[in-house]
This record gives C-alpha cells, sequence and structure tokens, in this order.
C-alpha cells in the first residue's frame, strides 16, 4: 500500500472517527483555519474513493462517504514502515525513544512486557 499524503490521513482519520461523513462535514473537522475549499476537498475524496480507499452512499446529487481502509489495517503497513526508516528496523529502538522521551512511563512499560510475555497483541 502507497503512504497516504497528511491530508488523506486527516481525511481518514475524520471518517474514522465519524464513521460516515458528507464532504461539508469532513471540512469541518479538518484543523486548518481558512478551511480548505469545498471542491478541493470533494476532489480528494473523489480520488480516494476511486483509490479504494473510501466509499459512499448517493444522497441525491450529493454523498456520503465511510472508510473502507480501516484504521488496524492502515496502521499494519505503516508501522513497520516507520520502525524500518526512523527507528533502524528495531522495535526496542522505538520502545527506547518513547520511553526516553518520557512518552511511557515504567508502569507501561512492564505493563508492554507482560501482554508480550503472555503472547498477548494488542
Amino acid at each position: 500500500m502507497t503512504k497516504l499524503t497528511n491530508r488523506e490521513e486527516e481525511i481518514l482519520q475524520i471518517l474514522w472517527d465519524l464513521n460516515e461523513a458528507f464532504v461539508k462535514d469532513i471540512i469541518e473537522h479538518l484543523p486548518d483555519d481558512p478551511k480548505p475549499h469545498y471542491n478541493t476537498i470533494s476532489t480528494m475524496v473523489r480520488l480516494m474513493a476511486e483509490k479504494g480507499w473510501i466509499g459512499h452512499k448517493a444522497y441525491g446529487g450529493s454523498h456520503k462517504y465511510f472508510p473502507i481502509l480501516q484504521k488496524e489495517e492502515y496502521r499494519k503497513t505503516m508501522v513497520p514502515k516507520v520502525i524500518q526508516d526512523y527507528f533502524d528496523n528495531s522495535y526496542k529502538n522505538m520502545v527506547s525513544f518513547f520511553a526516553k522521551q518520557d512518552n511511557l512511563s515504567a508502569d507501561d512499560l512492564r505493563e508492554i512486557l507482560e501482554m508480550i510475555e503472555k503472547g498477548e497483541k494488542k
């Protein structure tokens, strides 16, 4: 799978959160100020539908969009790429990075260790 652009990821995040949305709803949830033009986002959404990442239901002349590409599926393809590109293909380096950044507490690390020892995947 090709990595999505930042804007495509933003749109998918919105659709993952809302489950379905019209273009106007997507624009409303974008963090930009000023908001992008309706036609710009509409074009992006149509292209994402052509790529098979999102689907739509027609309501008269309007379309309500929903994610086809699920968050977990995207995560499974992108996280290994991030680990390869930024952490020398080492999960240990990634965990170490987050621990050093104070994003993981000692309790978090113990919980991760317990999950690994139990063979759980979360």
